[in-house]
């Protein structure tokens, strides 16, 4: 019989990563989601960044702004570079003392290493690659206000009430799969970059600092940081860019992605991709947008020649502003577009970036 004290564990922790001494965007996506979980659980749930590195309190600013409550401020110069074995320790370490409710990481290559090895070291279960949380609030409330020790293995584990409901796409993007963890806790997950709302910025916003003394020595890192190399692909910043210019099935072939880099060039925007454009070898698959690629929610998201297939929608149904370039008429793109245009992409794409040289030319024009 296992058996679990749920009074021990409050509030919800966000990771806060930071690569350089620059906090990620999906960081302060997921304060702003905690935010809307912690009215749900209760009033007194505070949401808690966790920074962790060297020489980094200053971002507790930026953690505070975005509507972080307090920050638990993990520094040593052993942490100056995320090592898979010193992150994973130091955090263990800090949840085993702590005792947070809920654990959320962005799904990034950072996040997704990190967070696995927590949990099975914390013994608790992660559902990875979330696109949607919720917390149903009945038993929830129940189970964390008793001050009891709960029977866990009384709990039925496919009680939809029971804490955390946390969804994400399942066999492929074909179904959407809501899954708890009633039995264990901290409560885990990692969450998609571009899915989750930020808070609108409180400048001047303070909160606690709690200051974590790690215990961490050279001996418990089994790898060494030689050098850091950053690939051409790694420039490839979908989950920020503001403009994405995105290329399908029906550019036919990968020379098409030649006139989509010189559109994005144009207006300021990153190229992505279709899966069926990666698939077919066109681009790689750091630019597929979509529930099997990476989720992004620009300013503005142009696809040309995209059909609109159910994952790829996923991915970025949720842009300020969707611009649907497609011969079909009937296309399902043009369901979620704000803007479509019915015609060969080889012939509209052109005639976009000539315009963008007029409205350009007149604009130096009138300010000489």
């Amino acid at each position: 019989m296992s058996t679990v004290n749920f009074a021990d564990y409050k509030n919800i922790w966000v990771y806060a990563e930071q690569r350089d001494g620059k906090l990620m965007n999906v960081a302060l996506e997921l304060i702003g989601e905690g935010h809307k979980l912690a009215r749900d659980i209760s009033g007194d749930t505070k949401v808690c960044a966790l920074l962790v590195g060297n020489g980094i309190e200053s971002l507790s600013k930026e953690c505070f702004e975005y509507g972080a409550d307090a920050v638990y401020l993990i520094e040593d110069p052993l942490l100056e570079h995320y090592t898979t074995d010193a992150y994973t320790k130091v955090i263990t370490d800090a949840i085993e003392e702590y005792k947070p409710e809920i654990v959320m990481y962005g799904a990034t290559h950072i996040g997704r290493d990190l967070a696995p090895r927590v949990a099975a070291r914390v013994d608790t279960g992660l559902t990875a690659d979330c696109t949607h949380l919720d917390v149903k609030v009945a038993n929830y409330i129940k189970y964390a206000n008793e001050n009891t020790t709960l029977n866990t293995d009384s709990l039925d584990p496919n009680d939809p009430d029971t804490g955390l409901k946390m969804t994400r796409p399942a066999f492929g993007g074909n179904l959407m799969a809501t899954i708890i963890c009633p039995r264990t806790r901290p409560q885990m997950s990692t969450v998609r970059p571009g899915v989750m709302q930020k808070l609108e910025r409180n400048p001047g916003a303070t909160g606690e600092i709690i200051k974590v003394k790690p215990e961490i020595a050279e001996s418990d890192i089994r790898t060494k940081i030689v050098d850091i190399v950053k690939s051409a692909k790694e420039m490839v910043s979908l989950t920020d860019a503001d403009i994405i210019c995105s290329g399908g099935r029906g550019l036919g072939d990968a020379s098409g992605f030649e006139l989509i880099k010189k559109f994005a060039d144009k207006v300021g925007g990153v190229v992505g991709s279709s899966r069926a454009a990666v698939d077919a070898g066109w681009i790689d698959h750091s630019h597929q947008v979509g529930q099997t690629g990476t989720t992004v929610k620009p300013k503005i998201y142009f696809a040309c020649g995209i059909s609109g297939a159910i994952q790829h929608l996923a991915g970025m149904q949720t842009s300020d502003i969707i611009v649907a370039i497609n011969k079909d008429p009937d296309a399902p793109i043009f369901e979620v577009a704000d803007y479509g245009i019915v015609g060969d992409l080889y012939k509209v794409i052109p005639e976009i970036i000539e315009e963008w040289d007029n409205a350009e030319a007149l604009y130096d024009a009138s300010t000489k």
